[in-house]
């Protein structure tokens, strides 16, 4: 919902430029390197950016931290210092008398920043969507930020009539002083990204921009009869002329037609409410440019091809979009699902959060660290390697299944990043970089050195471009994390589809399924086995914070868990269709229920060893199982429970659980952290 957005992610900052007459769009810092902005101006727009939630990539269409993007040379390490001050307008400041978290106007008040400088980023976080709050990383209205101390009337007057002095920005164009809302409202939109363009035009070229005056008439033009997203608000004339209805070209040509008096405000209105009822009942292509100077004439902006084809619904990815129609085609959802979600009955987020298609979207975990069960730490694989808990070579191909099941994973941070990002973080070495970034093909794709068309890892491996061992690990492990992956479309697969596309065969399928010492690419280095992925994958512990799956490290000597073939292949071969929570009314194995998410790591190491030494039956288990998952989806249950006991605890602290009828708290993606609803619900974020 736009009401909620605004406030969880905010509208856009200025993202970077656009230079007119070569057509190019680059960050901040480079156009600053090239010479196009001066440090001045270019410091400004990068510190609002950081102030307003993100350094952004407009190249890459990437939101970065300030660390983050010195790390990957998006600005230079010269400024890091001071993009890390306007950062804590997200983060928060620290309050140097109590060591409380403060928002930026509690630290401008504190006199902790430079009055002009916090005002400028205060106006920055208002004409993006609202006052960051530190504390629960998320925006707040207006109303909210009063209460809470974040804002107040003397600063409200201060930026409801600005004059030169605090008009903090600077359009290089007209050599203008302005507030970061005029700057923003004279960018353009890439059509790709959404993302804003500063404009940047040579001398003597034409420049576009509505004035203030112009601006004031077609906000105060106001009409309740607009279709599509506006549909029964009352919406200014301005805000249609911005909304994603209208191309950049047709704006300048309608605008330009009006200041000229060729049309009147009543007509412009009758246009724009026309082109969107076209847009949202009908897929309207237009013949559009952001960048033509001159307006075009009048036929060639009304080149229009009426079809009844609705926009496409998409979904992420793995590595870009992929919409419905493609997952319709690869037989992840069936006929009736995708028409569910063309009338609207389902949405893409409940449709994503399908067992059955995210696995196919995102996957399942591959291995993402180590879990040290000595001293309880986690740590990244190449960590541990440094640290001399695993062998390069363990470590290595480990880094190899992580970057070809998706990404590189930082298990601390809960971090999931490319190879370059995760090189340039410092997450893996630059030893390693190359052969990571070959293993990150098998997600990206291979091309074909004789057609030049990308290709799959199973493709590369038939045409001899990997080495065969290579190839199959990679490809057992993205098989054991969700399926085997479509580079073209950029989503996982089921195994029909693969056999269909040619990523997959009959061969390479008796191989993996009847894998000996010589495909088992992977190694527990508790046990000095060579394991396939899955049986790897299903020796490692779940980081209760996280999800994570984590390969435990155990010193010689400590008692190290696991379960072993036989018992595995008993448990299962033992189903039941009596499982509540996400497996009603399903089929499901008890090993399945054992590793679901209602079963804690320590309940599962105690009724593991219970079976095994014969105190329990088979029967008993699967009893015990569905007892805890029924406790669980009916009501909250909350158990002592911990990730690293090293031996099973007694049965009194097992079962040490408290009953309530309090249901598991609703968060939403916040700036930084995630955002309760009941956060939402207090800051009036409705």
């Amino acid at each position: 919902m736009d009401s909620v957005r605004k406030y969880l992610e905010g509208t856009n900052s200025i993202a970077g430029v656009y230079v007119q007459s070569t057509k190019q769009t680059m960050s901040i810092y480079e156009a600053k390197s090239k010479g196009l902005l001066t440090p001045g101006t270019s410091l400004v727009l990068l510190e609002a950016q950081a102030a307003t939630g993100f350094v952004i990539d407009p190249v890459k269409n990437k939101k970065l931290s300030v660390e983050e993007s010195a790390a990957q040379g998006l600005v230079g390490n010269e400024w890091k210092n001071k993009l890390l001050s306007a950062e804590r307008a997200v983060t928060g400041y620290k309050d140097p008398y109590t060591g409380n978290t403060i928002s930026l106007f509690q630290a401008l008040k504190k006199d902790l920043i430079v009055k002009d400088h916090g005002i400028r980023l205060l106006e920055a976080q208002i004409a993006t969507g609202g006052i960051i709050d530190p504390v629960y990383s998320h925006r707040v209205p207006v109303e909210v930020a009063y209460q809470r101390g974040y804002f107040d009337e003397e600063m409200n007057q201060i930026l409801d009539d600005p004059d030169d002095d605090t008009k903090g920005f600077f359009d290089p164009n007209t050599q203008e002083n302005l507030t970061y809302l005029q700057l923003v409202e004279r960018c353009v939109r890439d059509p790709d990204t959404g993302l804003s363009l500063l404009v940047i035009v040579k001398k003597g070229e034409f420049y576009f921009f509505i004035d203030e005056q112009t601006k004031t008439i077609l906000k105060a033009m106001t009409t309740t009869k607009a279709g599509g997203k506006f549909q029964g608000q009352k919406v200014s004339l301005w805000d249609l002329l911005y909304s994603k209805y209208i191309t950049e070209e047709r704006r300048r040509e309608l605008v330009q037609q009006f200041k000229s008096g060729a049309i009147t405000i009543e007509r412009f209105m009758e246009i724009i409410l026309t082109i969107i009822q076209q847009k949202t009942t009908t897929t309207t292509t237009t013949t559009s440019s952001m960048t033509t100077c001159t307006p075009p004439p009048e036929t060639k902006s009304e080149k229009t091809t009426i079809t009844t084809t609705t926009t496409e619904t998409s979904f992420h990815g793995i590595r870009k979009n992929v919409t419905a129609s493609e997952l319709l085609d690869s037989k992840i959802i069936d006929k009736k699902l995708y028409e569910d979600l063309n009338t609207g009955k389902v949405t893409v987020n409940q449709v994503s959060e399908m067992d059955s298609v995210r696995k196919y979207l995102e996957g399942t975990n591959s291995i993402a660290g180590v879990y040290v069960q000595s001293t309880k730490q986690t740590m990244s694989i190449y960590e541990a390697k440094s640290k001399g808990l695993l062998t390069p070579g363990t470590s290595l191909v480990l880094l190899e299944a992580q970057a070809a099941t998706g990404f590189v994973i930082d298990p601390v941070k809960n971090k999931k990043l490319s190879v370059e990002e995760s090189a340039a973080q410092g997450l893996v070495g630059n030893e390693w970089k190359n052969k990571l970034l070959s293993a990150e093909r098998a997600v990206t794709g291979y091309k074909d050195p004789y057609t030049g068309n990308t290709i799959s890892l199973f493709q590369a491996l038939k045409k001899d471009l990997i080495v065969k061992d290579h190839g199959i690990r990679l490809l057992e492990a993205q098989i054991a994390t969700g399926g085997i992956i479509d580079p073209v479309y950029s989503h996982r697969v089921p195994v029909e589809v693969a056999y269909q596309r040619g990523y997959f065969d009959e061969e390479m399928n008796q191989i993996l399924d009847d894998p000996d010492d010589d495909t088992k690419g992977f190694f527990d280095p508790n046990t000095q086995e060579n394991l396939t992925y899955l049986q790897l994958v299903e020796r490692c512990v779940r980081d209760p914070d996280t999800g994570l799956s984590l390969l435990v490290i155990v010193k010689k000597g400590e008692f190290y868990f696991f379960i072993d073939e036989q018992t595995k292949t008993i448990l299962k071969a033992m189903t039941t269709t009596k499982a509540g929570g996400k497996f009603q009314g399903q089929k499901v194995s008890l090993w399945d229920l054992l590793y679901s998410k209602y079963i804690t790591e320590e309940r599962r190491r105690e009724l593991v060893q219970q079976f095994k030494s014969g105190a329990i039956t088979i029967e008993r288990f699967m009893e015990i199982i569905l007892t805890i998952i029924q406790q669980k989806t009916t009501t909250t249950t909350t158990t002592t429970s911990s990730m690293t006991t090293c031996t099973p605890p007694p049965e009194t602290k097992s079962e040490k659980t408290t009953i309530t009828t309090t249901t598991t708290e609703t968060s939403f993606h916040g700036i930084r952290k995630n955002v309760t609803a009941s956060e939402l619900l207090d800051s009036k974020n409705h």
